[in-house]
């Protein structure tokens, strides 16, 4: 049987898929946190602004990634 190459599959030449998928949730988690913070201080437009990209945009961003 011959050895398989695992480097030559569709992510061969991409070192920074772990990185830039860290990258995804920690910027989801600051825009969550962000919206959460004006909630609490009673902002009304800002704060579901934030929750719906980080929610509907950015986790599943970063899922995906």
């Amino acid at each position: 049987m011959a050895k398989t190459d695992l480097a030559s599959g569709p992510r061969a030449g991409r070192d920074s898929g772990p990185r830039r998928s860290w990258v995804y949730w920690t910027v989801a988690t600051l825009v969550l946190l962000a919206g959460f913070a004006d909630l609490a201080r009673g902002g009304e437009t800002l704060a579901p602004i934030l929750l719906v990209i980080g929610y509907c945009v950015l986790i599943p961003l970063a899922i995906l990634r």
